[in-house]
Order: C-alpha cells, then sequence, then structure tokens
C-alpha cells in the first residue's frame, strides 16, 4: 500500500463505524500558554476534554500534523541518527467523547491491524497499565481480558506509570493507556530473541505504533485523581512508522513517505544515499527538518529570535548545518526542495500548494543569512584557535565556545568538528554549565504556579460582549495564579461582556462590581476555550450578582483599529493585488500592526493610495453587516477571507463593511464614520515575503498629525517662516553640500601641511624611528597621517598619537611592519594602554586605536606604549 492509500483506509475505516473525518488543526497552537506546538493529536479537542466546550460530535477521526521538538516531548537529537523518530509527524487518531470506551477501541484496533492491514498476530504486541500504588489505581483488568480474545498473555505486558498512564500535564485529564507494538525483526532474529522482551526497550524494529489512551480521570494541583463524569477515548498511531510496517522496510525514511525527499537532495548534492553513514543522516535530517519548517511557515509561524520562532529557525538551521557540513552545500538548497514535499503531501495537506511561494522565499532568505551567521562563526572560532595554539592551549573554554552558539547561533556539534580537525577539544563541561544558567534563566522568567479550580457555581460562560459592555453576572469559578512574584486571580464568569484577547485584539479591561465593592479587571485572557478575567485580588462575597462593566474608552478605540485593520487589508489587495494575505496582526487601543504577505517594499504612491482608499471607506460611514453563526461554507460562498493558520468551526461569523468581507471573532465599530482619521505610520519588511503595516486611527490619528504638523511648523520657522519651504531646504542642502566639498579640499590642505610639520618631529631612540604626537586633532586626520607616513616610513617606524578633541581621549598607534614580524603587536599594546584613560581598544597588529573617558591618563598610556615597544626590542 502507499502512504496515501494507508492514511485513507484509516480514516475510512473509523468513518463505516459513525466516525466524521476532521481536518488536522494547524501546527502551531494559539491560545493556550501551556503549548507552542500542536504536538499530539488530541491537543485541537482538549477543550471537550476539560468541560470547556460541548461536544457536538461524539465519534471523530482525523490525520493531525505535529510537532516535537521541546519540553517533554523532544525528539530533535534523535532525528536522523535512528530511524524512527521525527521532529514533524502525523498522528493518526479515532476519539469518543463520552460514547465508546476500552472494548469498542481495542476491537477495533485489532481489526483495523491484523484484519484489514493484514499484519500478522503474532508480529503484535499489547500493554496494559500495571497500576500505582501511589495514585491508589490498580491494574487495568479490562484492558488486559480484552487483549486475552486476541493475544496469548505472554505478548501481553504490563507497564508502568511513565509508559502506560498518559497524562496531558501536571493537571486535567488522564488515565491509563494500551499501547501496541510490533515487531519487525527477520524471523531468525525473532526466534532467536522473544519480542516481548524488546518492548518499550528502544530496538529500532521493537516499536509502538499505536497507543490508545482511556481518560477517566482528572489531575488536580495536589497531585490526587478524580474520576471523570464522562469517560472518552483518545487514539495515537504514528503515520510514518505505520508506513514502514506495512511497506517491508525498517526504517520510516525508507518509506515513500521520505524517499522522494531523499532522492531529490541526493540529486542535489551529487551523493548516493545509502553509500556514507554521515551524508546518509544528514539527508534523513534535512528531509524531516524541511516538512517541519514547511507546515509550520504555512500555519503562519515564521522563523524569528522569540518562542515559537525560535523554535522554527533552530530546526531550520540544523537543516541547513548539516547540509553544510556532510553534503558540502555552500547556497541555499533547502528551498529547492519544497517543491517536492507539495507534490508529495499537497493534496492532503493545501495549505502546502497555497504557500508554496511563500515557504520557499522565506526558507532561501533564512538559509542565506545563517550561511553568513557559519562564516562569522568560523572566522571568530579561527581567531580562537589560533590564540590558543600561540598560548599552548589543548582546550577552548566553554565560554567561548558558548557565546558562539548563543550569540552567534553556531551549532557546538560543528564547533567540536572544527577543533577536532585542529587536535583542540571543546570545554564541554563549561558549555554545559553556561546552558544550564541560560535555561535556570528562562525556567524563572516563564515560571508559574496555578491552584486547582474552586467551582462557586457550575454553568458555561455566555459571551454577550458583542451586543453589550455592561451585564449582571456571576463568579461560576476562580483561582490563585502566581508568576514572576506576582499573584492574581482567574475569574470565569457565567455571562462576560469582556472580550479575551484572541485573533490578535488585545484583551478588554474593566471593572466587576457588586453593591458593596468593586474588583478592577486589569486584562481579560483566552485559555484554550475558557474566558478567564484577570483579577489583583477577589471579591471579598464570591456569590451573588455582579455587574462586569467594560471600560468603553479603550473598547472603541481598539474596536476602530480592528475594523481599519480589515479595511487595510481589502484596500492593500486592491492596489498591490490579491496574492495579499493576512500573516498575523496586532491590535490595542493606541495602534494596529498588519503582516500581509508581499514580496517587496511598498512604494510610498501605494501606501498612499491605499490611505486614500481606507479613507474614502471611512467617510462613507459604511455600517457593519454582521453574520453570526452561520455555515462556514456559506461563509466562503459570501467571499469571506479565511486565514491559514487558523482552523474554523462548522459555524462562523463574517465581518463585512461594503466590499470588505472576513471571518472574524473580535469585536468593531458599528459604522466605519466612527473611525473618524486614519494614518500609516510606518511600513517594512519582518522577514522573507512578508511585510509589516504600523498604523493609527481616531484620536491617536489626531495625535499623530499634530505632531507632523508641529514638526513641520518648527522647521518653517528656521527659515524664516518661508511660503515655499521645499524650495529652502534644496537651497540649504546645495549650499551645504557646496561648504563640505570646500572643507575637505581644505582638511587635505591642512593634511599636507600637518604631515610634513610633523615629519620634522621624528626623532630616533634605540634604532626606532619615533613620532609621537599629542593634541586636538580628530581621529580621522590621524587615521589618514598614519596611512601616508606608514608609506614613506617601512621600516624601525613607531607612532604614537593622543588627542582630547571635543574633551574625549583618544589613543592611535601604527607600527611598520619590519616591527610586527619581530612579534609586536598594536592592539596588544593599546589595551592595557587605554586603561589609563578609563577604556578600551583594539584593531589589527600593525595600527590600533582606544577611546576612553579621563583626558588626565593620556600621557601615562603614551608612556607606556613608548616604554613596552623599546623594551621588548632591547
Amino acid at each position: 500500500m502507499t502512504s496515501k492509500e494507508i492514511r485513507a483506509t484509516f480514516l475510512n475505516f473509523f468513518k463505516s463505524r459513525g466516525h466524521e473525518i476532521v481536518s488536522s488543526a494547524p501546527m502551531v497552537v494559539k491560545n493556550d500558554p501551556t503549548l507552542m506546538f500542536t504536538n499530539a493529536g488530541m491537543n485541537q479537542f482538549k477543550d471537550i476534554f476539560l468541560g470547556n466546550e460541548a461536544v457536538k460530535t461524539n465519534r471523530i477521526v482525523d490525520t493531525q500534523k505535529c510537532l516535537r521538538v521541546s519540553g517533554k516531548h523532544n525528539d530533535l537529537e534523535e532525528v536522523g541518527h535512528d530511524t524512527y523518530h521525527h521532529t514533524m509527524f502525523e498522528m493518526l487518531g479515532n476519539w469518543s467523547f463520552g460514547d465508546y470506551f476500552k472494548k469498542e477501541a481495542i476491537d477495533w484496533a485489532w481489526e483495523l491491524l491484523h484484519k484489514v492491514y493484514g499484519i500478522p498476530s503474532d508480529r503484535l504486541y499489547a500493554t496494559v497499565f500495571e497500576g500505582s500504588e501511589k495514585d491508589g489505581t490498580e491494574k487495568d483488568a479490562e484492558a488486559f481480558d480484552l487483549w486475552r480474545q486476541y493475544l496469548p498473555e505472554n505478548r501481553i505486558l504490563s507497564g508502568n506509570k511513565k509508559d502506560n498512564f498518559w497524562e496531558m500535564g501536571d493537571t486535567g485529564p488522564c488515565g491509563p493507556c494500551s499501547e501496541i507494538h510490533i515487531d519487525l525483526r527477520p524471523e531468525a532474529e525473532r526466534a532467536a530473541i522473544p519480542g516481548e522482551s524488546l518492548v518499550n526497550k528502544d530496538n529500532p524494529l521493537v516499536i509502538e505504533i499505536w497507543n490508545l489512551v482511556f481518560m477517566q480521570f482528572n489531575r488536580k494541583a495536589d497531585g490526587s485523581l478524580e474520576p471523570l463524569p464522562a469517560k472518552h477515548v483518545d487514539t495515537g498511531m504514528g503515520f510514518e512508522r505505520l508506513c514502514m510496517a506495512l511497506q517491508g522496510v525498517t526504517s520510516n525514511y525508507d518509506t515513500d513517505v521520505f524517499q522522494p525527499l531523499i532522492g531529490k537532495i541526493a540529486e542535489l548534492s551529487g551523493k548516493k544515499y545509502g553509500a556514507d553513514k554521515d551524508s546518509d543522516v544528514a539527508m534523513r535530517v534535512i528531509a524531516d527538518h524541511l516538512r517541519a519548517i514547511s507546515f509550520s511557515i504555512a500555519d503562519g509561524q515564521l522563523p524569528s529570535n522569540v518562542k515559537a520562532g525560535y523554535v522554527i529557525r533552530r530546526i531550520l538551521r540544523r537543516a541547513v548545518r548539516y547540509g553544510y557540513t556532510f553534503l558540502n552545500f555552500d547556497r541555499p538548497f533547502i528551498c529547492e526542495l519544497v517543491g517536492t514535499l507539495v507534490d508529495e503531501m499537497g493534496e492532503t495537506f493545501p495549505e502546502l500548494l497555497k504557500q508554496q511561494q511563500l515557504i520557499e522565499k522565506v526558507i532561501r532568505e533564512e538559509e542565506l543569512s545563517f550561511l553568513r551567521t557559519l562564516e562569522i562563526g568560523i572566522n571568530m572560532l579561527d581567531k580562537l584557535i589560533r590564540e590558543s595554539k600561540k598560548q599552548s592551549k589543548k582546550q577552548i573554554s566553554g565560554t567561548d565556545i558558548f557565546t558562539l552558539y548563543d550569540t552567534y547561533g553556531f551549532p557546538l556539534d560543528l564547533t567540536e568538528l572544527i577543533l577536532k580537525e585542529q587536535g583542540l577539544l571543546a570545554d564541554r563541561e563549561g558549555f554545559d554549565l553556561e546552558m544550564r544558567k541560560q535555561k535556570d534563566r528562562a525556567r524563572n522568567a516563564a515560571s508559574m504556579e496555578v491552584d486547582d479550580w474552586t467551582v462557586v457555581k457550575e454553568g458555561e460562560t455566555e459571551f454577550v460582549g458583542y451586543d453589550c459592555t455592561s451585564v449582571e453576572t456571576e463568579i461560576l469559578r476562580y483561582r490563585k495564579v502566581k508568576q514572576k512574584d506576582r499573584d492574581f486571580y482567574q475569574i470565569v464568569l457565567d455571562k462576560t461582556p469582556f472580550y479575551a484577547e484572541m485573533g490578535g485584539q488585545v484583551g478588554d479591561s474593566g471593572l466587576l462590581k457588586s453593591d458593596s465593592e468593586t474588583v478592577e479587571i486589569f486584562d481579560t485572557k483566552k485559555e484554550n476555550s475558557l474566558s478567564v478575567h484577570l483579577a489583583k485580588k477577589l471579591p471579598v462575597s464570591l456569590t451573588g450578582t455582579f455587574t462586569a462593566e467594560v471600560n468603553t474608552g479603550k473598547r472603541t478605540a481598539t474596536e476602530c483599529n480592528h475594523s481599519a485593520t480589515h479595511l487595510l487589508h481589502y484596500a492593500l489587495r486592491k492596489v498591490l493585488g490579491t496574492h495579499v494575505e493576512q500573516k498575523g496582526s496586532f491590535v490595542s487601543p493606541e495602534v494596529l500592526r498588519f503582516d500581509f504577505s508581499h514580496f517587496q517594499k511598498v512604494a510610498y504612491e501605494e501606501l498612499r493610495e491605499v490611505e486614500k482608499l481606507v479613507t474614502k471607506a471611512i467617510r462613507d460611514n459604511i455600517p457593519l453587516d454582521e453574520y453570526r453563526n452561520i455555515p462556514v461554507d456559506e461563509a466562503r460562498s459570501m467571499g469571506a477571507m479565511a486565514l491559514f493558520g487558523e482552523k474554523y468551526g462548522d459555524r462562523v461569523r463574517v465581518i463585512k463593511f461594503g466590499d470588505s468581507i472576513e471571518l472574524c471573532g473580535g469585536t468593531h465599530i458599528q459604522q466605519t464614520g466612527s473611525i473618524g482619521a486614519f494614518r500609516i505610520v510606518s511600513e517594512g519588511s519582518i522577514a522573507a515575503g512578508i511585510r509589516r503595516i504600523e498604523a493609527v486611527t481616531a484620536e491617536r490619528c489626531e495625535d499623530f498629525l499634530y505632531i507632523q504638523q508641529d514638526l513641520l511648523y518648527s522647521i518653517r520657522e528656521m527659515f524664516n517662516n518661508t511660503p515655499n519651504l521645499k524650495q529652502a531646504l534644496q537651497k540649504f542642502l546645495s549650499e551645504n553640500q557646496e561648504l563640505k566639498k570646500k572643507l575637505e579640499e581644505f582638511k587635505k590642505e591642512k593634511l599636507v601641511f600637518l604631515k610634513k610639520e610633523l615629519s620634522k618631529q621624528i626623532e630616533e631612540i634605540n634604532g626606532i624611528n619615533t613620532l609621537i604626537v599629542r593634541g586636538l586633532y580628530d581621529p580621522d586626520i590621524v587615521k589618514d597621517i598614519v596611512m601616508q607616513l606608514r608609506g614613506e616610513f617601512t621600516e624601525k617606524f613607531l607612532f604614537v598619537a593622543a588627542s582630547d578633541a571635543e574633551g574625549k581621549p583618544s589613543l592611535a598607534l601604527m607600527l611598520s611592519d619590519d616591527l610586527v614580524k619581530k612579534g609586536l603587536d598594536a592592539s596588544k599594546l593599546i589595551r592595557p594602554a587605554a586603561r589609563h584613560i578609563r577604556g578600551g581598544g583594539g584593531g589589527q597588529a600593525h595600527f590600533a586605536t582606544a577611546g576612553g573617558k579621563d583626558i588626565d591618563g593620556l600621557n601615562a598610556a603614551i608612556d607606556e606604549i613608548k616604554d613596552a615597544v623599546l623594551n621588548f626590542l632591547t
């Protein structure tokens, strides 16, 4: 079976058993503070398990794109070195929400694997939870008895809590699981060593392919377990491993999932896959990482230096480094593989095809950037190697290696490889120490302690903020949170007008009032599908009725910016073309920020045209046309734009202002005239193929225009309130240019005179032509003189200049080439001398400069340099 047939068979098997096929959620997670990436098939159903979202369909089946590169699930270092670990992988899964449980899950798993896929029963093993005395849970006898229908008892193994008890996190839904393992070893090996002794022992051919999780408990903050009100089934099967088992190969990378990519890499590199261990690993790493990078970009996550973007950049750079080191790629090449990936997976995941041009562009720019980084890193490492050898050191310090890694992104393993070639060692212990320090700093900055929810009243939150900004409400639950030595509370209300931060729009703030007290809500966040109101304190009385009031000034200003963002998106597509798509946004009371796909700088004239279109829409006072809870297909037929990287439900909300039609869950003004005014403040690039516009509206726009007017007025005053400011500025700049030319000519004349005068001051000291200069000289003039004198005095020449121009002490030192060959180094001589002027310096062996703060130390600095040179030579 081909991989496409294997995937389709899985989905159709469960569809025929009453499951609804749903699409994969984006790989990049939003609105969940505990996750950056989807790392398991259950992530998109987390709210159902937590009870924050009602069950719409009891049975679901899907294939979910997942990424595991950080936290508990981190397979990055194994990728490419073994046959079955990946960063990005597909997770095939079937789900039951309060419907069927262990019997159906186990029966169907056996039927699909053995009868439909045809895997021999004697190659399959099952594990069941052995129980935990600490948690007070018994062995999963029910699962054990169900498996006995299909497997002998010696192939039903008991597993501990680590392997056979699945938990979402430190708290939340959890339960025992039953893993299915397959033995892919040759018959001779199987006869020699029983497969049951190799289950969960990291044997590459005795591997887990399917995990059946039976969620029946809730883990509380104190570590105790309580039964869930409804039991759920959550299963996950590694698609790539299943393909390996069914296609008769012994490596995931030998399946048709990866072979087309590996074949393309081999073609581009001119190397044959299977001929060399190191290049084979490199090809596997690159094939794997290409998938992770491409899907992340398609889902809206661009490489960057923070959070999820940093993870993607790290993966991409790891792939580039393997290509650079083992396949001799010194040019962008990963971008050339995207077309092959799209050919293989674009049908199942259409976002790849839609975003292909952007993916290729972003990867190419990232490759070019990192190749430059590698060049810088290699030069810095060469310098460290030279200095170590000069000092007869056998090891480069961990601090230096960590600086290369952390500041310049130079990979540790490449550093170790280069040092090994030079007969040197890397101080790995020192590097690990620096790495631990950094991780501790990051962990302390991000640490958060969360108490269990205290339930005041059962119920679900109803959001009423589209229609009102004040409502009577009751508290459903609350919990205490401690973060960065700051305590606050999360409060859940049964009705709320507060918009929770989502989709780029900031959360509302306001008040929660009762007859006896007022509590400030300083922010509103979305945790999965739950709106939580953040307050520094709780009401004294948690029962009874409260009035929830939104800060309407902040809300209205935010709405002006949000609605203007929609108008801006429409205008950009009108002016630049329909290739423009939103790639991110931020909407606050102060500013709107809009990221969009476009491959060149937006011209000033184009920006002006965009502003005009938005301003016209404001002037036309277009009313808000809102469609709530309509079928997603109906919304698309209206022409509503959906954003890639977002997963929409069956029913959506459409916001329409004239011809601007978008799927949107945010709050908006009732008519465009309320925006008042709109101006673009800046436009620039934030990544390859991605531009960013910042703009202001309403009162902030007025403030921006006042600042521009005040600036113009003050400049006009400088030119005696001339009526033609542009002409006056042109005349001023022209005259200034002429004066600069005359000044340069004067400087050249002065330089000739100065050099002639200084040449007279050269004196011979111990056979060395020495020139010491002290005065109010511009450092640039000093450098020019030095270079001219160096051409005239090619041997036995020492030049030291000390200047205090503009009250700032500076030093310059030049040595003739013969003195450098004897072992003198200007940069090393000037550093200790610079301490006399409370400064620092450096440069090359023949010429160095220094600056400082203490003019009084100049004479001592000159003496130190002169004495050091003369003592060295005598």
